[in-house]
């Protein structure tokens, strides 16, 4: 990825299958995930675990493509990007606000996804459905900050 790419929307859900609910600025923690998160670990997130993000793009595309209506809300993502190449991070370290990251692997659709969204979302997604990755350094992020390739 050349360049950067910008921080559009960012989501915690409390609990697993509750609602994710959009933030202005998250506390991340390295090793640990997002505070207040459903997959924040004190002892320790697992491996991709600690951070999810998403392109806006491609939640846009598949509106386009599939006539699949996810919100940015919906794909349950922490973080929504735009003007980023996520799947290029694989990998990769990079910084996004005061957070380093290390890209892990494509955080793929899964069935559950579907059952909270609607039929079709599971296909749509694939190979676009964002980045897991493991936080190196944690930090605040905001909604308008940075992310670039380190």
């Amino acid at each position: 990825m050349n360049g950067t790419g910008e921080v559009v929307a960012l989501h915690t859900a409390p609990a697993p299958g509750e609602p994710t609910e959009a933030r202005e600025t998250v506390e991340v923690v390295a090793g640990k995930g997002v505070r207040g998160d459903r997959k924040f670990r004190e002892d320790g997130a697992g491996r991709g675990a600690a951070l999810t993000l998403i392109e806006a793009e491609a939640v846009e595309a598949v509106a386009r493509e599939y006539d699949v209506d996810v919100s940015l809300a919906d794909h349950r993502r922490n973080v929504t990007t735009r003007d980023a190449a996520l799947n290029h991070l694989v990998g990769e370290r990079f910084r996004v606000g005061d957070v380093v990251c290390e890209g892990v692997l494509l955080c793929e659709p899964c069935s559950h996804l579907e059952s909270l969204t609607e039929a079709g979302v599971r296909e749509a997604f694939v190979h676009r459905g964002g980045l897991r990755a493991d936080v190196l350094e944690g930090g605040r992020l905001r909604v308008g900050d940075t992310l670039e390739p380190l």
